[in-house]
C-alpha cells in the first residue's frame, strides 16, 4: 500500500513558531508580534461588543458594509475590493488563483516569509532575488522575471527589515516585469510609512491592469486577532479571488468592528504619534548600548547583535526572557544575528532596554 504523501512543495513549509515558551504560565512583555501596543480602538471594541450576541449567524458573504467603508476612508471603488481573513488569506488566495506547478513566482530575499508558504502550497516554484543592504533591489528582481513568472510579490515597507522603496522604484518594477505577470504589493505596514515618496500602491493599482495592493486591519488598527484584510485591485485578480475564497472567511462581528476602527480617525492618529516617539527614541537607546539598528519606516526594529564570541541571539534572547520580554528571532530569514523588536509602551520600551544594558554592558 502506497503511503499518503503530500505534493512537492509541502515539505518544504516550515511550520510557524511560536515566541512564547510552552507551558510558562506567566504575563510577558511580547514585542515580538508587530501589534499596535496601544490596543484596539474603543470604538471598534464596543462594536465587536454589540454583535456579540449576534455570532450565530453567518456573516454577509458579500462583505458589502465593510468594502464600502474601506472605500470611503481610502477614495477606492468599492467594486475593486475583497476581504480576507488576514492579508495572509489574500495572499494564499491569489496565489492559488494565478501560479501552480511549473510556474514561477518571484519575491525578494528577505521579504516576508509568507510569500515563500502561499507559494509553495500552491505547488509552483519560488525564485528568490538577492537585496542590497536590506534594500529591495529592483533590478535584480526584473533580471529574475521570464516567461514562467505569474506572481513578483513585494513588501513594501518590508518586514522583518522595516525598509521601503520609493513610488518610483515601484513603477519601475512594474515596467520591468512581462505583461502576464501579477505585482503583488503588501502594504501592511503602509499607515506607518509616511515618506514623501512613498506610495501605498492605489495610484500604481488604479493606472495598471496587473498589479494587486494588500492591506490588513492587524498593524494600525489593533485587530490582529480578528484576522481582517483586504485587497485592492482590477476586476479579474478580485473576481478570482472572490470565486475561491470561503463564502464566510470574515466573521459577523470582526466585520463591524473593522467598520467602526475605519472611523477611528482618533486613536489611527495616536498610535501614529506614539510609534513617532518611542520608534526613534528605542533605535537610539538601543543603538548607544551596543546594538546595530537598521531605519524602520514600521512599527519596529531590526537589530544585529554584536558579534561577541560569549553572546548570539539564542543567549541575547534567553536572558530577555528570563525578564519576561519576548522579541522575534529572525533566524527563519536567514538572518541569523539579527532580533525584530516591536515598539511597546513606555514601560515596556523601558524595560527592554534595561535588560538590553545588562547583557552588554
Amino acid at each position: 500500500m502506497e503511503l499518503l504523501i503530500p505534493r512537492p512543495g509541502i515539505g518544504q513549509i516550515k511550520p510557524y513558531r511560536s515566541i512564547q515558551p510552552a507551558g510558562e504560565d506567566r504575563s510577558w512583555v511580547d514585542l515580538s508580534l508587530t501589534v499596535n501596543p496601544l490596543g484596539p480602538s474603543p470604538m471598534a471594541l464596543n462594536a465587536y461588543r454589540q454583535n456579540a450576541t449576534q455570532i450565530h449567524r453567518y456573516p454577509d458573504v458579500r462583505q458589502e458594509k465593510l468594502r464600502r467603508a474601506i472605500a470611503r476612508r481610502h477614495g477606492l471603488d468599492w467594486n475593486h475590493i475583497a476581504c480576507t481573513a488576514g492579508s495572509d488569506e489574500m495572499i494564499h488566495l491569489v496565489t492559488q488563483a494565478f501560479a501552480g506547478p511549473g510556474d514561477e513566482v518571484l519575491c525578494h530575499e528577505y521579504g516576508y516569509r509568507g510569500f515563500l508558504k502561499a507559494i509553495r502550497a500552491s505547488g509552483a516554484t519560488p525564485v528568490v532575488a538577492a537585496e542590497r543592504d536590506m534594500m529591495v533591489d529592483v533590478e535584480a528582481m526584473i533580471d529574475r522575471a521570464n516567461g514562467k513568472t505569474k506572481i513578483c510579490f513585494l513588501a513594501n515597507p518590508n518586514n522583518p527589515t522595516g525598509t521601503y522603496i520609493p513610488a518610483e522604484a515601484v513603477q519601475r518594477l512594474r515596467a520591468g516585469l512581462p505583461a502576464h505577470t501579477l505585482l503583488v504589493l503588501d502594504c501592511a505596514y503602509a499607515e506607518f510609512c509616511r515618506r514623501t515618496n512613498y506610495e501605498d500602491g492605489t495610484e500604481i493599482v488604479e493606472s495598471s491592469d496587473n498589479v494587486l495592493m494588500v492591506r490588513t486591519f492587524s498593524k494600525i488598527h489593533g485587530l490582529a486577532g480578528l484576522r481582517i484584510g483586504w485587497g485592492y485591485g482590477p476586476a479579474k485578480v478580485i473576481d478570482a479571488v472572490n470565486q475561491i475564497r470561503s463564502p464566510f472567511n470574515v466573521g459577523f462581528a470582526a466585520q463591524a468592528a473593522a467598520i467602526a476602527a475605519l472611523s477611528d480617525t482618533e486613536h489611527e492618529r495616536a498610535s501614529l504619534e506614539h510609534n513617532d516617539r518611542w520608534l526613534p527614541w528605542l533605535s537610539k537607546e538601543l543603538s548607544l548600548i551596543g546594538l546595530r539598528v537598521y531605519p524602520s519606516a514600521c512599527n519596529f526594529l531590526l537589530v544585529r547583535v554584536p558579534p561577541d564570541p560569549s553572546l548570539g541571539v539564542q543567549a541575547v534572547t534567553e536572558h530577555l526572557a528570563r525578564r519576561g520580554i519576548l522579541v522575534k528571532d529572525v533566524s527563519d530569514y536567514g538572518l541569523t544575528d539579527c532580533l525584530r523588536i516591536t515598539v511597546g509602551r513606555e514601560d515596556e520600551n523601558r524595560a527592554l532596554v534595561d535588560a538590553f544594558a545588562e547583557i552588554l554592558s
